[in-house]
């Protein structure tokens, strides 16, 4: 079999349900939608940290966080770090990021100073929109130079004490408001969008390189917060005819007294994350009809995922982090490769992992997964098979770990503190039933799984000869 070109679509802080294929009836994704039918969708696929920088290198070298030693946030990669675009490169793969990247914290440096490549031989990073001097910038100063004050969505608070630190001066204007609980519309023209950006330069580079092995990642960041969409992606959605979170009544009585948890408010914030996700696949279908154009379709690998989930008013919160119950951990898995796949438009409902992708594409390629990997290639599901592999996901950050099981959830801290959440009564993971004396055998069983699971992720360097 030809080795496929491998397709990344990857978006920030999109949950599972914010695609119409995962049972969401009031979310526009036609196009998502349509990837799916013509492929498979993972319903059921976690995440392993459930902030940005972990979960991103976790995924792209197919080890978990702390096996990385990058449990949380402003933690640089290293250089020297195995990822996937490496090991593809090496085997004669054109590589390319354009869009986010985030493996370097991005409010304390000069981004006009070249990134570090990390196998990649192409790269046109924008980690945020419009708030540096990086390739969404420049694309929209050679594209639409009148736009530059329309493109930021505001200085993340970091970034402003870093220009001041260092007497940067930025000419560009930036919204003062940088995270409203509603939408906001785009201030500029719905062509110089960084999801626009990030589609037109995806098109530009597969056209480029139609003729060679590629693999690319197109790194949206939407939907993560602030909601700002084109208009007429928040025109699609009415937020009277949006639901809210089910609450139990304990925490009704709490939202009662927060303003930012209001009927109004939820809605409103929904219909901005929504009008987010549905920009995105709309450009999403213009990639997807730029392989067809081109003749490429048949051969090309496309995944489109997530970093992390959002809460959006769920537990009374909103974006990411700990406990990562389902909003956080679990996010959409589409897979298309027409080449592979033997039967399109079937949902696999079996529990998967982010470092399953690296070793998936790896293998799709005709290439050895390093035994350093620690996730399982997901091929034998192009077939119709399944892996074998023990349905559990684990999602970690610094200090706790959490593993979820097709029936629970279990999480415990440094200190010794559990909680467990059985999802067949509690799917929304309200009521902790960790001390209660009914569950003390799941209890156990959990704990045991985490520990198989902790002492299965031991990767000791290897031995060059016997003592």
């Amino acid at each position: 079999m030809k080795r496929p070109n491998i397709l990344l679509l990857y978006t920030d802080q999109q949950r599972w349900d914010a695609v119409g294929v995962n049972g969401n009836p009031h979310i526009k994704t036609p196009n998502l939608d349509r990837l799916a039918r013509q492929g498979l969708n993972f319903d059921h696929y976690f995440i392993q940290n459930p902030v940005c920088m972990p979960s991103r290198i976790s995924f792209l070298s197919g080890q978990y966080p702390s096996t990385l030693g990058i449990t949380h946030m402003g933690v640089p990669v290293p250089q020297d770090t195995v990822t996937l675009p490496v090991l593809l490169q090496k085997s004669g793969y054109v590589t390319a990021n354009i869009g986010k990247l985030h493996f370097l914290p991005h409010a304390n440096r000069d981004h006009r100073e070249p990134h570090p490549d990390y196998g990649f031989t192409h790269l046109q990073i924008s980690d945020e929109p419009g708030c540096y001097e990086d390739a969404y910038r420049a694309w929209v100063r050679l594209k639409s130079p009148d736009q530059l004050d329309n493109v930021s969505v505001g200085l993340p608070p970091l970034t402003e004490i870093y220009n001041k630190a260092v007497g940067i001066r930025d000419s560009v204007v930036h919204p003062e408001e940088r995270f409203p609980k509603e939408p906001i519309p785009f201030r500029g023209r719905s062509d110089v969008t960084q999801t626009a950006f990030v589609a037109d330069q995806t098109m530009e580079f597969i056209e480029r390189h139609k003729d060679q092995n590629w693999f690319c990642i197109a790194g949206f960041y939407s939907p993560h917060s602030p909601w700002v969409a084109p208009q007429e992606f928040i025109d699609l959605y009415d937020p009277a005819t949006l639901p809210i979170p089910q609450y139990p009544e304990d925490v009704n009585k709490q939202r009662a007294k927060k303003d930012d948890f209001s009927d109004d408010t939820l809605r409103k914030a929904k219909q901005g994350y929504y009008a987010m996700v549905s920009e995105v696949d709309s450009h999403v279908g213009h990639i997807l009809d730029k392989l067809d154009e081109l003749g490429l379709a048949e051969d090309t690998l496309v995944v489109f995922t997530s970093d992390h989930g959002e809460w959006l008013g769920e537990h009374l919160r909103y974006g990411k982090s700990y406990p990562a119950f389902d909003p956080v951990s679990r996010v959409p898995f589409i897979v298309r490769w027409p080449n592979a796949i033997r039967t399109p438009g079937v949902t696999v409902s079996r529990i998967i992992e982010g470092v399953d992708f690296a070793p998936t594409v790896l293998e799709s390629a005709g290439i050895q997964a390093p035994p350093r990997m620690q996730g399982h290639s997901l091929t034998p599901y192009f077939a119709g098979k399944e892996t074998g592999k023990e349905e559990i996901a684990l999602t970690e950050q610094n200090g706790w770990k959490n593993i979820r099981t097709p029936d629970y959830r279990y999480i415990c801290w440094e200190n010794g503190k559990e909680l467990l959440f059985d999802l067949a009564k509690d799917s929304a993971e309200y009521h902790d039933v960790a001390d209660d004396p009914a569950y003390a055998t799941v209890l156990a069983d959990m704990r045991k799984l985490l520990l198989q699971r902790v002492i299965g992720m031991e990767r000791p360097l290897p031995r060059i000869w016997g003592y």
